[in-house]
Parts: structure tokens; C-alpha cells; sequence
């Protein structure tokens, strides 16, 4: 299935797409949130349209769509993922995941503006492959990790890299502000994704391709990542991992790095999981 919510920040309603057409779900109530995932909320919803398919509602055209998971308890990002990428920014290659967190009040709908945060000169583009978990998982083992999975979505995790790396402290405070988490348009569960580890990912700034990338260059993959995080962690259903950014990113830009300037678009997508736009804004009262 492909799980959207739809309608105004702060008040959207469940859907799925059906042969590339976005449905409402009357009579359906549940937000695609922890207690959703937790209590096989993806098995009741899989009887609903299964049971409702001739009477679901078209949403409207130009509906806004919002992040399709609703807020989780966090986010939390893998670091220099891609070996081209940890080269561009001269960076040593990982021997374990670099781990990070984003604030969960960064995501925002796919399509919605990106603001570029007060007194920054330095904000950022990053596509990347999101994994929503779909239950508990406290100490689990690699090779069952995909059992925890709920599916995958399309990430822009956005940095200011002033701010991350110039400011002191960790990452957090770079990759926080709002609007810097774009999730979406769908959440697509695994059975939607073939290989997971075979996904062409891309980036472009104002119609020019700035990132172009696969998942088969991860160098560490979706099971080991999940696996990894739960010896540290427990990872609670509906919690999205963001697993990092191949090449092509502002501060790998040679000579110099350049960033996102008010007006600018910026468009990606991840094969199977569909493509996003924003456009960014300056910050404003």
C-alpha cells in the first residue's frame, strides 16, 4: 500500500494511493501514527479499502499533502552514509554509523515551502531514503531486522552547515529548524519496494541534477542500520530513520560550496517512492 495525509498543517486526514490516484478513507479514522503501527494498524487498513475499494472518495486536485506518518517520538539520521559523499566534504569513511537526531518539529509535507532559517547563510540540500519502523525493537538481530519495518519514504534532509558545523555541539542544532524535514509524498510499505537496496535517489536546484545516487552505494544497508540503532535505542513504531545523502550536496560543491538563496527550487525523488518540491523562502516574522 501507499499511505498519504492530506488537507491543512496540523489537520490531515488518512488516504492511499490506488493505480496513481489519491483516495480518502470515510469512516476511517486513525491517524498513521505510534498507536496506529503498534496495534497492526497497516492490517486494518489493508481490510478497509480491501472491504471499501468501490466506495472510496477521490481527494481533490491541488490538495496539499502532509508528511505521511504523523509525528513520531524522533528521528534519527545516519551520518556520511555514502562513501562518495563522506569523500566530498573530506570527511574520514565511518567504521560504525555516525547517528544524529532531527527535532520531529522540522517535517512538513512534501511540497511545502522550505524557510530558510533566521541568520543563515549556509542551509543545505540532502536527499535520502526514510525507514518508518513498524514495531518495538529493542536489541534485535540483523537479519530480522526488516520484520520492524513498516515501509520507506523520500527524505530532503535539509543542514545548515553553519550552524552544524561552525557553532560548537553536535549536529542536532544543524539540521533542527523548521520546515527541514520534507517527508513524503508516501509512506510505501515493503512490500511496495522490491529491493531496497537497489534505489536510484536524485536531487535537482532550479532544474540542474545536483545529486544522483543509489542505495546499493549505502555503506551501511537498511537491515544493519535498524539493527544497529536498537542497541542503543528502542525504536518505537512510527519512529523515521533517515539513512543518509550521497554526493552532490552545497558543501561538497567545487571550487567553492554554495547554498539555498530565497526563490530557489529544489525537486527530488527516489525510484518507487515518488518526488517532492520545495521552494525555498527567507525566514520572516
Amino acid at each position: 500500500m501507499k499511505l498519504i495525509r492530506f488537507g491543512e498543517a496540523g489537520q490531515e486526514k488518512p488516504g492511499v494511493i490506488i493505480d496513481d490516484k489519491k483516495y480518502a478513507l470515510p469512516g476511517f479514522t486513525e491517524d498513521y501514527n505510534e498507536h496506529f503501527f503498534e496495534t497492526n494498524g497497516l492490517e486494518r487498513l489493508a481490510k478497509y479499502v480491501a472491504d471499501n475499494k468501490n466506495s472510496l472518495t477521490e481527494v481533490a486536485g491541488g490538495t496539499r499533502l502532509g508528511a505521511p506518518v504523523g509525528r513520531p517520538s524522533k528521528i534519527i539520521c545516519i551520518g556520511l552514509n555514502y562513501v562518495d559523499h563522506a569523500k566530498e566534504t573530506n570527511a574520514a569513511i565511518p567504521a560504525e554509523p555516525i547517528v544524529f537526531f532531527k527535532a520531529t518539529t522540522t517535517m512538513v509535507g512534501p511540497d511545502d515551502d522550505l524557510v530558510i532559517p533566521k541568520n543563515s547563510f549556509k542551509t543545505d540540500w540532502e536527499v535520502e531514503l526514510g525507514v518508518v519502523i513498524g514495531k518495538k525493537a529493542t536489541y534485535i538481530e540483523e537479519a530480522e531486522a526488516l520484520d520492524y519495518v513498516a515501509g520507506y519514504c523520500l527524505i530532503n534532509d535539509y543542514s545548515e552547515r553553519a550552524f552544524q558545523i561552525e557553532r560548537g555541539g553536535q549536529w542536532v542544532k544543524g539540521k533542527s529548524c523548521d520546515t527541514f524535514a520534507p517527508i513524503g509524498p508516501f509512506l510505501a510499505t515493503k512490500d511496495e519496494i522490491a529491493d531496497v537496496d537497489n534505489l536510484r535517489l536524485w536531487l535537482k536546484l532550479n532544474g540542474k541534477t545536483m545529486q544522483d545516487g543509489n542505495t546499493s552505494n549505502l555503506i551501511f544497508n537498511v537491515p544493519f542500520i535498524v539493527h544497529y540503532l536498537s542497541q542503543f535505542m528502542t525504536l518505537l513504531p512510527g519512529d523515521i530513520i533517515s539513512t543518509g545523502t550521497p554526493a552532490g550536496v552545497g558543501l561538497g560543491q567545487k571550487p567553492e560550496p554554495f547554498y539555498i538563496k530565497p526563490g530557489d527550487v529544489l525537486e527530488l525523488g527516489i525510484d518507487g517512492l515518488g518526488s517532492s518540491k520545495q521552494v525555498a523562502k527567507a525566514w520572516s516574522k
